[in-house]
């Protein structure tokens, strides 16, 4: 029998095939996706992230309550303005930006900066980003461990009492020369009538700065450059700043003008240790740290040879041998801690004492007096340490006008700052300097200039409100440096010169460029005094 295969045949066999169709509006969100949408869509997704990163970063410190997309307060910060510094400190215990990358936080205490100072188990100098490529990563100040110590033991010798009179004929050297450019300037330059002075303050402090650090191995004309270009420097580490070198970029610039000073620096360390092996005086902070080595090198050979020698015999601090590289960025963050600290004092200086007279008169008669009558005697520890009134203008100035207002630390491993806060690793936290000098506690009525704290009153007692040169391990190195460099350049001059100020209605404002300074940037009119 002839079997039907037809009836075997599925009824659904010969039906058309059929798929499950996407829903409408899936269909219509499919159908605009393009190359557009998909860069907004992620786009929104990254400042969505940025938003809430920020605002987990600063769950429970004052802030703004939400954050530039990306760049923050990037674009404000390329003209700080103080008074959203003093904004910030009086907002509160801590608070915080974040720009770019970089969660920042600020500590506006006196305690609470002084516990940041001392946390070196946490935190490390960082300064700013575009520091690391400036002064190079591997410089000392960012160091840590017996790394540090390395350095810091042979360099703490350098700023002794005995190494600082060392360096006075050339400081002085310097003063004598550029006190005459002043008078030149105002009398030939200006005609008499009043010129903005901080530029060329910058250039006497820097001139200096090279004299006290390289003596004569560096030539004026290498002086004057560096004084120039390290404007580029200065304006490529604010604090806030690109954090990609790119070319033609403030970093960029100051990248350039980095690298030409670490050069002329490590020419100068070359031509140092010919002459300090050859038995040359020590003039210079770098002759003095050379001669350290070459002793301690000639002492480790006396006794690999097998010598008896007296332990007298034996240099205090055995040094490594360090490189010309090596010596010229430390140079190098000397002239970083000091030109523009030592910049800005000194413009507020000849400010200051212009526009107080009767303070002026003070360190004159004193500066005579000391010296016998005799205003050509030279610089001396001796007659340095023993001018009470000069001594009090310069403290007062330091905190009336403290040149660095915050120092930037990278915290190293998550941070305890206080029971309610912890600052993360990668985060940048700023102690405050600013708000510890004008403490009314430690400095009754702290906007004004009263030197006489510092002679009648109790101002030297408040050690813990003095953060001007910071505390910690990391304190400055120079602060005994500084303080009678600007001794001795104040008096020498309330002797040699005559200044008058020209106030404007911007002379007491203040200009934040690394530093504090006048934001009329010092209209000066400078003459000789008689004798």
């Amino acid at each position: 029998m002839e079997v039907n295969q037809t009836a075997f045949v599925s009824p659904t066999a010969n039906a058309p095939y059929s798929f499950a169709q996407p829903l409408p509006f899936i269909e219509r969100i499919l159908d605009q996706v393009n190359f557009w949408s998909i860069c907004l869509t992620l786009l929104l997704l990254a400042v969505t992230y940025d938003q809430f990163s920020y605002k987990y970063q600063k769950h429970g410190i004052v802030g703004p309550a939400w954050k530039m997309p990306f760049i923050g307060p990037f674009l404000e910060s390329m003209r700080p303005d103080f008074r959203k510094y003093q904004a910030k400190w009086d907002s509160g215990e801590l608070s915080c930006v974040s720009v770019f990358h970089k969660f920042v936080i600020i500590a506006s205490t006196r305690d609470m900066a002084r516990k940041i100072f001392n946390s070196p188990a946490y935190v490390k100098p960082c300064v700013v980003d575009a520091a690391y490529k400036l002064l190079r990563p591997t410089n000392w100040v960012f160091l840590d461990g017996k790394a540090h110590v390395d350095y810091r033991k042979g360099l703490n010798g350098l700023f002794t009492r005995q190494a600082l009179e060392m360096y006075l004929p050339g400081q002085e050297e310097v003063y004598d020369k550029y006190f005459k450019e002043f008078v030149r300037i105002s009398q030939e330059e200006a005609q008499g009538q009043p010129k903005a002075f901080m530029p060329v303050f910058r250039e006497l402090m820097c001139a200096v700065s090279c004299r006290t650090f390289v003596g004569h191995y560096m030539s004026e004309k290498v002086v004057k450059k560096i004084a120039h270009d390290y404007y580029l420097i200065t304006a490529a580490l604010e604090l806030v700043n690109f954090p990609i070198i790119l070319p033609f970029t403030k970093s960029w610039y100051g990248k350039k003008a980095a690298d030409m000073v670490l050069d002329e620096f490590a020419k100068c360390s070359a031509k140092a240790k010919v002459r300090m092996a050859a038995g040359g005086d020590v003039t210079c902070i770098m002759d003095a740290w050379i001669k350290q080595m070459q002793d301690s090198t000639k002492y480790r050979e006396r006794i690999a040879k097998g010598e008896e020698v007296d332990a007298s015999e034996k240099p205090p601090q055995l040094l490594r041998d360090f490189t010309d590289w090596e010596i010229s960025q430390t140079i190098f963050t000397f002239l970083f801690a000091s030109q523009d600290a030592t910049s800005s004092a000194c413009t507020w200086l000849f400010q200051l004492m212009s526009d107080r007279p009767e303070w002026l008169n003070k360190v004159r008669e004193e500066n005579l007096r000391l010296r016998g009558g005799d205003r050509n005697a030279r610089f001396t520890m001796d007659l340095l340490e023993s001018m009470v009134a000069t001594r009090a203008v310069v403290k007062e100035t330091l905190r009336y006008r403290p040149p660095v207002i915050m120092v930037p630390y990278l915290v190293k491993k998550d941070f305890p700052v206080t029971s309610n806060f912890t600052a993360k690793k990668g985060q940048m936290i700023i102690p405050s300097v600013w708000p510890a000098t004008h403490d009314a506690e430690a400095y009754p009525d702290p906007h004004s200039y009263d030197p006489e704290r510092w002679i009648t009153g109790n101002a030297d007692e408040q050690v813990k409100n003095w953060l001007v040169f910071g505390t910690g391990p990391h304190y400055c190195l120079g602060q005994t440096y500084a303080q009678m460099n600007l001794i001795a350049m104040i008096g020498k001059a309330s002797m040699f010169l005559d200044w008058k100020h020209h106030p404007t209605e911007q002379s007491e404002e203040i200009e934040v460029f690394a530093t504090l300074f006048p934001k009329d940037h010092c209209k000066l009119v400078f003459t000789d005094r008689d004798e």
